[in-house]
């Protein structure tokens, strides 16, 4: 078994988790082993552990849970500059701002980031964006574009890689 883990590496794991996952492989083996096959138990285990060893890799390497892992933080400053008091989540509760400068700049601001968007955005991005914004689900969204859901996904990351070189282009000027 630790010969079999040798040749296989999992991503963010080191060896000894390598090694665990071949464990559970040759758990498996000695739990489902039926004597009355053909086939030696040697075998067996060897074909339960290369198995359990490629289940992770792949669950490792998988990117289904990347929109949860890869969030923005509304406790974060809301200049990359300066470490100021203003934070994102403030600036998101800040509706009922009265003061005619403040409410100018948020309209200027958000005049600003709506033309950036129609500048990088595609009108598939755009549609996608606006009704998952809207609090629609990956598979609502989907349906109401007429696409299918991995499509729905691909735009929202294409969107965000979008905004995030935006961003960083606002902050080297």
């Amino acid at each position: 078994m630790r010969s079999k883990a040798r040749s296989y590496f999992l991503a963010g794991a080191d060896r000894d988790d390598v090694i665990q996952e071949g464990m559970i492989g040759f758990y498996k083996a000695v739990r489902d082993y039926d004597p009355h096959r053909q086939a030696s138990f040697r075998s067996f285990a060897e074909l339960c552990i290369t198995r359990q060893l490629i289940t992770a890799i792949k669950s490792a390497t998988r990117q289904k849970h990347s929109p949860l892992n890869s969030y923005v933080s509304l406790s974060r400053s809301a200049s990359m500059e300066e470490e100021g008091d203003r934070v994102l989540a403030d600036i998101l509760a800040a509706r009922g701002v009265c003061d005619p400068a403040e409410i100018v700049i948020s309209a200027w601001e958000t005049a600003s980031i709506r033309q950036g968007f129609l500048e990088v955005l595609s009108p598939f991005e755009l549609d996608v964006l606006r009704l998952y914004v809207a609090g629609k689900s990956y598979q609502e969204v989907a349906e109401s574009l007429g696409r299918g859901v991995k499509s729905v996904d691909n735009a929202l990351q294409r969107i965000k890689r979008k905004i995030e070189f935006q961003i960083e282009l606002c902050h080297a000027s």
